[in-house]
Formats: structure tokens, sequence, C-alpha cells
């Protein structure tokens, strides 16, 4: 077996401060630019779905919804994989078998939440609907929608294991390339399906739902075959002898990981929250707020690349027991989201209208309402745009410490204490209204922002730098 190190993916000691601006660079933007690429398969979907009419629109996004909120907390959960092997190989570059060892059980794990995470999309959506009242034939479609959908669930979570592997060895560009590639499967397959064409049945949203299917099968066999065929991916052997257990390293990830997955859990809470309040104050505040908080997500993918690249290099550096080169790894990529986010929200200050044409006609009478609401929450959305990408990133570093746990709590208590109890107070009990509510969700990103700040300038005093010797 090869015992040469990975493509100078480990540097082998502290890199100035301008070679890890670039090894960071280099690893964020692929990992960036594949965020926003999935963004743009879910909006292939949802431009075929409309098609069909607002009642099918309707009951795929609040499927959709259900379905990504699950997902996205379990792949949060195997994510932990990353740390885990940075750490591996910041220890040893050389190394073989911990890096296979905690792939295999990453994927073991993988495969038994993907199992839980589709019978409880499927299960849980109907009563989930009846519960809040929605329409009894978009609850039809919805259920119909989600059964076929869940089978898309176990693929999605392994891909996305295998999606931290290779960009943890330093090929972050293959994410990239695959997801791309999944959307042209996904945009064939829906139109194929949905719809009829090319000589397959009218399956109109069950359709969707296969062609969801297809292209994370699709994405999950690509990453398979780029595996197996690149010498570097292939030297770990991540699929032999998948059979034997290492439960020591199984439960250091689900240690490491369930605390970062009900973080996710918290932060996409509040939103889906905010979206009901403003659902309270009106059709046009609502919409207003979808299309800014829109506008706010596309850019947050930017500095969420950046905070998963911050975890493989602190975890390098952490595994290496290099405290120098945690500092810097840590700081170049604070200070690489926070300046991208400083743009973004310039731009959303400056040229509001330009931005918001990406998703409305800002010159048609009939959106005149929903223009003039969005402009509002953009301005809010530009001022919590710097603490998005602080908070974003500041959790990546503190992941590539392990550090998991108390940073959960911290983004628990800012979402749910300063943030929603601003929201509630400011959007009901004052003329703020919607606006209320967006100071609320501001707050609580801030003070998110602040402590995890305030806990990576500790981490020394914390002993977070610390790796545990190996048992």
């Amino acid at each position: 077996m090869q015992t040469t190190k990975p493509a100078n993916i480990v540097p082998e000691q502290t890199p100035a401060w301008g070679r890890e601006v670039r090894a960071t660079f280099k690893l964020a933007w692929p990992l960036a630019l594949a965020n926003l690429l999935q963004m743009l398969t879910y909006a292939i979907d949802v431009i075929f779905i409309a098609r069909l009419g607002d009642t099918e629109l309707a009951a795929s996004s609040l499927a959709v919804s259900f379905f990504g909120l699950i997902v996205w907390a379990l792949s949060a959960l195997t994510g932990a994989v990353a740390p885990v092997i940075a750490a591996e190989l910041g220890a040893n570059p050389r190394t073989v078998r911990p890096v296979r060892r905690a792939t295999r059980m990453a994927l073991w794990l993988a495969l038994m939440v993907g199992c839980a995470g589709a019978a409880a999309s499927a299960l849980l959506l109907g009563p989930l609907m009846r519960i809040t009242g929605q329409q009894a034939d978009i609850m039809m479609l919805a259920t119909g929608y989600m059964a076929v959908l869940a089978f898309s669930a176990v693929p999605m979570i392994v891909s996305n294991v295998l999606r931290n592997y290779v960009s943890t060895l330093g090929r972050p560009y293959v994410a990239t390339a695959i997801t791309g590639a999944g959307i042209f499967v996904n945009a064939a397959a829906n139109y194929a399906l949905i719809f009829g064409n090319w000589g397959f049945p009218r399956l109109e949203l069950t359709g969707a739902a296969i062609a969801t299917i297809i292209t994370t099968l699709s994405v999950l066999l690509a990453y398979v075959a780029v595996i197996r065929w690149d010498k570097l991916l292939h030297r770990y052997r991540i699929f032999a002898n998948w059979w034997r257990a290492d439960w020591p390293v199984f439960m250091a990830i689900l240690r490491i990981g369930t605390p970062i997955s009900l973080t996710v859990v918290a932060e996409a809470s509040i939103f889906g929250a905010a979206a009901f309040m403003m659902g309270r104050f009106g059709a046009a505040e609502l919409a207003g707020h979808t299309v800014a908080l829109q506008l706010a997500a596309l850019a947050f993918q930017v500095p969420f690349g950046v905070g998963q690249a911050a975890t493989i290099r602190v975890g390098y550096f952490y595994g290496a027991r290099d405290r120098q080169g945690i500092k810097q790894a840590g700081w170049v990529a604070l200070a690489m989201g926070t300046g991208f986010m400083a743009l973004t929200a310039m731009a959303m200050l400056l040229v509001p209208r330009s931005l918001l044409s990406i998703y409305v006609d800002v010159d048609a009478t009939r959106n005149a309402a929903l223009v003039a609401f969005a402009l509002q929450y953009l301005t809010w959305a530009a001022i919590f745009q710097l603490a998005d990408g602080v908070q974003a990133v500041a959790a990546g570093a503190l992941r590539g410490l392990q550090d998991t746990r108390v940073p959960m709590w911290i983004a628990i208590f800012s979402y749910w204490a300063p943030g929603m109890s601003i929201a509630i107070v400011f959007g009901f009990f004052t003329p703020l209204a919607g606006v209320g509510v967006w100071i609320g969700l501001a707050t609580g990103l801030f003070c998110a922002a602040a402590l995890l700040t305030w806990r990576w300038m500790l981490r020394e005093k914390l002993e977070l730098t610390q790796r545990p010797a190996r048992r």
C-alpha cells in the first residue's frame, strides 16, 4: 500500500499567513459553490412543480420544508466525520486506517439515521399538517408526495458523508462538479416524469419525487465512482471490510455530531417560526419576507462554505497539536467570511431593487406591496449579514476543535431567548410588525456571533486546543 502523504493537504509546518489565506480560499470556494448549486437544484424543482398549479406547489413546499429540515439536521450529524478525519490526518498525514474507520462508521450512521429520517418524514407529515390546519386537498397531495420523496433520504445523507470525505482529503471540487452535474439530471428527470415527456408516463407530483430519488442515487453513484478511480481517494479503501464495527469511533462521531444537528434544528426552527409570525400580518408581508430571506440565504451559502473549510483547516492543526496553525486557520476564515458578507450587506443597502428583481418584477403594479415590504426587510437583512457570516464561520472553527456541545447551547439561547423574545415583543406589541420580527432575528444572530467569537478567542484558556491522547 502507498505510504505517501495526501497531496499537500496537510501542512508539515505552520504556514505563513499568506499561505493560509490561499489554502483556505482553495478549499472554501468549491464548497461554497457546491452549496449554491444545491440551492439551484431545489429551485429547479420549484420551477417544474409550479407549472402544475398553486395547490401542487403549496403541497410540495410544505413537504419539502419538513423533509429538508430532517435531512439537513441528519446531514449535520453525520458531517461530524470531517473534523474527525481532519484531526487524524493532522496527527499523522500518512495515516490510513483511522481515516477509513471514521468514514466507515459515518456511513453506518448515515444508513441508520437515514432510514429513521425517511420513516419519520413519511409518518409524521400527515399529523403535523392536520395539527396546523392545512387544507384537505393540500394534505392529500403532500402526503402522497412525501411517501415517495422519503426514499431519497438515505442516498442524500450517505452522499453527504462522502462529500465530507472527499473535501477533507483535498478534493472539494469533486463535490462541486457532482452537485453541478446533479442539476442536469434533476432537470431532465423532472421534465420527463412530471409532464410525461420522452415517452414516460405523466406522474405530476409523484414524478417530481421520483426525479429527486433518481438525482440523489446518481449523485451517490458519482461519488462512489470518483472515489474508486481517484488514486488518493481510493487509497483509504473506505468501502473495504464495511461490516467491521469500530464503536468508539462511531460514538465519537455521534458525540460531536449530535450538538451540530440540534444547532441546525434550533436555527432552522426560528426562521420557520418567523415565517408563521409574518403570515399573521398579511400575505404581502409574508411574500416580502420570503423574497428578502431567500436573498439572505443565497448570500449565506458563501460563509457557510468558508465555515466548512474552517472546520477542516482547524481540524488539521488540532490533530497536529499546532496552536499557531489553529489560530491562523480560524482567524483567516473569520476574516474571509466576514469580508464577503460585508460586500453582500453593501449590495443590499445600495442596490436592493436590483437584487429583488432576481425573484420578482419590481416594476409590476401587482407586486408593489410585496416589493415595499421586501425593501424594508432587506435593510435588516443587510444589518445581520455580518453577524450571520461570523457565527457560521466561528461555529465551523470550533467544530474543527471538536467543540460542539457549548456552541449548541449558545445557538439555542441566542436564537430563542433574546432573538425570539424581541421578535414577539417588537412584532406583536409595537407598530413595527414585520420589521420587529426581523429585528428579533438580527438580535439572535448578533448574540450568537458575539458569544461564539468570544469562545473562539478563549480557546486556549478553555483548553479547547488540547487534543486528548488516544486511548
